[in-house]
């Protein structure tokens, strides 16, 4: 029986905005965890999960919040009216963090061994070389391979699945009475990330960590929550044990929540509706020299990383073709070969049938309107300096278009993507992360191209808002007949925006056929291993019940 005792509890806590006109973000939130117990937070962008986990490290940005009113003690102690000196001595010995991108968390100059070293140099009196023992020991529990070598590696030298169990072992070197996740698996592949989910719960069964995971992933909450809290602008509106919750949903906004989630099962096969090939590629093959420093004795050169081995695929005009698979395994690399903004080794991309593979960069221009990219991250992708009306009519200007024309198309395409037209003279800071992948999405079509090519682009949206931009896809797709070659890794997306599924896996196509056929009835182990890592593959959200 867990003890009535709660490591966390949050009572009644308002924070607000600072300045002359302050504005409420968490309005009277409560919530407690118990010691080996996991609480999900859920809900969308803006919702008001992260900051209630930054109230409570004491970690709110001083020029911009503050905690108002409201309660937040750790086993019984209140962090609210804690010293900064206080809190510091509590974060990592009493509680701790893992962020959702380790990159930007661990010290790029530093090594994974230093880094973790500094933790215990910070809280304990442990000599140099009892540290060193406990570190190796804490690399050794995240499981991560060949300890000596990580120790010694920098961040950047790791793949992010080993850059996050890092900051797993960094959070639990002091064995904190809580550990809070605030979306530690969204940019991490399905087998990474149930890898990573296994860990959290391993050590959290081990130690008897109250752990506060945050995340917009409903397959996630149903492999780890024990109880879940969903947040709308700042209010918990509905809370309880995970299956009570996601099988029998009260309010409107958890069910609007649950009724986003993309099934797993495969969208019936669509009817070919047009014979023409858009995209073509042939034995396409990508190649990395080894850098100098692995080249071996004269005549002994290393091989190289071949990243895309002898890959063949078709898109016809109207179809989408999802290509998955982990991170590594060639996805990204083969969509920047198509797109020509690397260079492939050998192979054939015919785009509309004309090979491009090997042309140079002044012949391809006239081809590159015919297939445009849609990336990640359009906080990145777009020019913040520009308002998104230069945005749209910068390409189709540099292709000859008159300003006016262009303009007038702009004004189209943000009204085809749900925006209003007046929107073209604000910039993208002042658009939500939906809207700005529906003007990235607006800016690829102002081409009018044959092919998009979306690289993750819905990755880091939350549920509702995928599902919007994916419907906007498909609806966009269906009026102006536009193929579309769709990258990720969430089999969920892939199932349900995909005609066709081309599985990739270090570098080569181990599977390829119709969605229906690889999501719903897989022949190779690999696609298989991935479908069983999908996160909440066990529910179904639909029927608000286990998968029969």
């Amino acid at each position: 029986m867990r003890n009535d005792t709660p490591v966390l509890h949050v009572e009644s806590l308002v924070v607000e905005t600072t300045g002359t006109s302050p504005r409420t973000i968490l309005k009277g939130v409560s919530f407690e965890i118990h010691a080996g117990e996991t609480l999900c937070l859920v809900g969308e962008s803006g919702s008001g999960k992260s900051v209630s986990s930054l109230a409570t490290m004491g970690l709110l940005p001083p020029r911009s919040l503050r905690a108002t009113g409201g309660r937040i003690t750790l086993d019984g102690e209140s962090l609210l009216e804690a010293s900064a000196k206080r809190l510091s001595a509590l974060r990592g010995s009493r509680m701790a963090m893992i962020f959702q991108e380790p990159m930007t968390a661990l010290n790029p100059v530093l090594s994974v061994g230093q880094q973790l070293d500094e933790v215990l140099a910070c809280h304990t009196q442990a000599t140099r070389a009892e540290r060193r023992t406990q570190v190796l020991e804490a690399l050794e529990q995240v499981h991560l391979p060949d300890i000596q070598r990580v120790y010694q590696s920098f961040p950047h030298q790791l793949s992010g699945g080993q850059r996050q169990r890092i900051m797993i072992a960094m959070a639990l070197l002091l064995k904190p009475r809580l550990l809070i996740a605030d979306e530690p698996t969204t940019a991490l592949d399905v087998t990474t990330q149930h890898q990573i989910l296994a860990l959290i719960r391993e050590l959290q069964e081990k130690h008897g960590t109250a752990v506060l995971f945050i995340t917009h992933d409903m397959g996630v909450v149903v492999d780890i929550a024990d109880r879940v809290c969903v947040m709308n602008t700042g209010e918990i509106v509905e809370q309880g044990p995970v299956r009570e919750l996601l099988g029998a949903p009260q309010e409107a906004y958890t069910q609007r929540l649950l009724a986003a989630v993309p099934s797993l099962t495969p969208r019936p096969t669509r009817p070919v509706t047009s014979q023409r090939q858009v995209l073509s590629v042939s034995e396409l093959e990508k190649e990395y020299a080894p850098p100098r420093r692995l080249l071996g004795f004269i005549g002994k050169k290393r091989a190289g990383t071949r990243a895309v081995d002898k890959a063949s695929f078709t898109l016809q005009a109207g179809r989408t073709l999802g290509i998955v698979g982990e991170s590594g395994s060639g996805k990204s690399t083969l969509a920047r070969c198509v797109m020509r903004l690397i260079d492939p080794t050998s192979g054939t991309i015919r785009v509309d049938g004309n090979n491009i593979a090997e042309l140079q960069q002044r012949s391809l221009k006239p081809h590159r309107g015919r297939i445009q990219m849609v990336f990640q991250d359009p906080y990145r992708s777009l020019n913040p300096r520009l308002t998104i009306g230069q945005s749209l009519i910068e390409g189709p200007m540099n292709y000859g278009t008159s300003r006016a024309v262009a303009m007038a198309r702009a004004k189209e395409l943000l009204q085809l993507v749900g925006l209003p037209s007046d929107a073209i003279e604000r910039f993208p800071h002042q658009f939500s992360g939906g809207q700005r992948q529906r003007i990235a999405i607006a800016r690829a079509l102002a081409m009018e191209p044959d092919v998009i090519v979306a690289d993750e682009a819905v990755s880091a949206l939350d549920v509702s808002v995928q599902a919007q931009v994916l419907a906007l896809l498909d609806d966009i797709q269906q009026r102006l007949g536009v193929a579309v070659l769709f990258i990720t890794h969430d089999l969920r997306v892939a199932a349900q925006i995909c005609d066709d599924v081309l599985v990739m896996q270090r570098g080569r196509i181990v599977e390829y056929g119709p969605a229906e056929e690889v999501l719903g009835n897989p022949q190779d182990s690999y696609t298989r291993q991935l479908i069983d890592a999908a996160p909440g593959r066990t529910w179904d959200f639909a029927a608000c019940a286990p998968v029969a």
